[in-house]
């Protein structure tokens, strides 16, 4: 009778009298039922140091809860009265004239008769001063000017005015009609924003564990709630880049069509009602001068914070530094700043924090703008970088505003996130967990799933105050 049992097994290795590694018994594969296992480190190399971007917001803003879809809100206008594209149907020397104002979104002036003006040629700068003695339309004034030479500029000749007084005659009657204040309403409407981690439940019964140092300063051993854990973190930064990058879906684009409203983001506000520098990076002093210049024509906030790309940085540094030489011994040197009392043979600070050129700018880096995953992996080449940022100024403190929907005057930041909230419902942060694996019983599904959910908006109130360095 044969034997039932076959395939008489072999030697794989061949053990050796001494510890030494031979081609018979040197170990290639390596598994749990091999003699030889691999030294493993059991804690996380941190190679990109602090990977989230998220601070921003929480350092220049608050947040204040909303229950409704839209957040509206009025800003003061101007207190005085310009206007910048008026043209007169009278020539050169003439002792009255007519003038047309064709401003955009102009339908009604707001000039009177008795009001006296200043009229400038826009090109020249040669100029007039007039009493109003007539308003024949809408958009029509006549005035009388003081000086004996008349209109010192020619006909159809496009002039700015403003209104810097009125005189009347002894006896008359007074001023005719009254000026409603002029605010400017604004609104946007907050965005729903989601994530979720899911692991399945078999995978849940086999525990690995990583010692991690974590970006919210926890450290310590994680399971497989590491890649909940970083799904977390990656959802808090998009909690602010939407704040940031956001943008309203403009009419019959694809995501209108679709259903998709957006929002209205810090750069798009800024881009499209604030300044902006189109030349990249500021390098001289007489770039800031221009901004300051600018900063005088609008709200004029004493304090600013400039949050900056490494490159403007490094521009701001430069400027800064080439400003403060001094001679020593006769001979010139290129800094005075520094450390240990200015020594001019210890180390050098290179660094500023801040300076003051009319108003106070503070300077901080922004690591958003930085990092190589984010909006520091954009093209930054000047000839090329068209539409790439390097910067934010953001006035500091906070403003008074009429808010719509309460009805009164309140004092906000500058900027200030919006969350849907309410007594049974906040939106600021929810978080909870679905499936049937652990510990959930929620459904049939063999998995955990750790969802995260949020729905907010960004308020950017004054953007006047605002300026975004750019390229382009």
């Amino acid at each position: 009778m044969a034997s039932a049992l076959l395939n008489n097994p072999t030697y794989q290795l061949q053990p050796s009298a001494e510890q030494v590694a031979l081609q018979t018994n040197y170990i290639t594969n390596f598994n749990f039922l091999n003699q030889y296992l691999p030294d493993t480190y059991e804690k996380e190399f941190e190679r990109y140091g602090n990977r989230t971007i998220a601070s921003f917001l929480r350092m220049v803003g608050a947040e204040m809860p909303s229950n409704s879809d839209q957040i509206k809100w009025a800003e003061q206008g101007r207190l005085h009265i310009k206007y910048t594209n008026c043209t007169s149907a009278a020539a050169v020397g003439a002792a009255t004239a007519t003038f047309t104002v064709a401003d955009s979104g102009v339908t009604y002036i707001a000039i009177r008769v008795g009001q006296t003006l200043m009229i400038q040629n826009n090109t020249s700068g040669v100029f007039n001063k007039a009493i109003v003695t007539a308003v024949p339309s809408a958009t029509t004034f006549t005035v009388a000017y003081y000086e004996t030479a008349g209109q010192a500029f020619a006909v159809s000749t496009q002039c700015t005015v403003f209104i810097y007084g009125s005189e009347f005659k002894k006896g008359t009657n007074g001023m005719v009609g009254s000026l409603e204040s002029e605010d400017d309403i604004y609104s946007n409407n907050p965005i729903i924003i989601k994530d979720k981690y899911a692991v399945n439940g078999s995978d849940m019964a086999q525990i690995g564990w990583v010692e991690v140092t974590t970006e919210n300063g926890a450290t310590g051993y994680l399971w497989y709630l590491k890649s909940e854990h970083e799904t977390r973190l990656r959802f808090e930064d998009y909690l602010e880049t939407s704040m940031i990058e956001a943008v309203p879906a403009a009419s019959s684009s694809g995501a209108a069509t679709a259903g998709y409203i957006g929002s209205e983001g810090i750069f798009y506000v800024v881009n499209n009602r604030g300044n902006v520098w189109g030349g990249g990076t500021p390098t001289t002093l007489s770039d800031w001068d221009s901004i300051v210049s600018r900063l005088d024509k609008q709200g004029a906030i004493e304090e600013n914070v400039v949050f900056v790309n490494r490159g403007l940085s490094f521009d701001i540094d430069n400027m800064l530094a080439t400003l403060n030489g001094y001679t020593s011994g006769g001979v010139a040197q290129s800094a005075s700043f520094g450390l240990f009392d200015n020594d001019v043979d210890m180390a050098l600070n290179l660094g500023f924090t801040g300076f003051r050129r009319g108003y106070d700018f503070y300077k901080s880096d922004w690591k958003y703008l930085n990092d190589p995953t984010m909006r520091g992996g954009l093209n930054t080449t000047a000839a090329t970088a068209t539409g790439t940022i390097t910067g934010l100024m953001v006035p500091a403190g906070s403003t008074s505003v009429y808010d719509q929907i309460m009805g009164k005057n309140a004092k906000r930041p500058f900027l200030h996130v919006r969350y849907r909230a309410s007594e049974a419902e906040d939106r600021r942060y929810k978080t909870w967990i679905t499936g049937s694996a652990g510990g959930a019983a929620t459904s049939d599904l063999d998995a955990m799933e750790v969802n995260f959910l949020s729905e907010r908006c960004v308020c950017t109130l004054g953007a006047n105050n605002f300026v975004l360095f750019r390229y382009g």
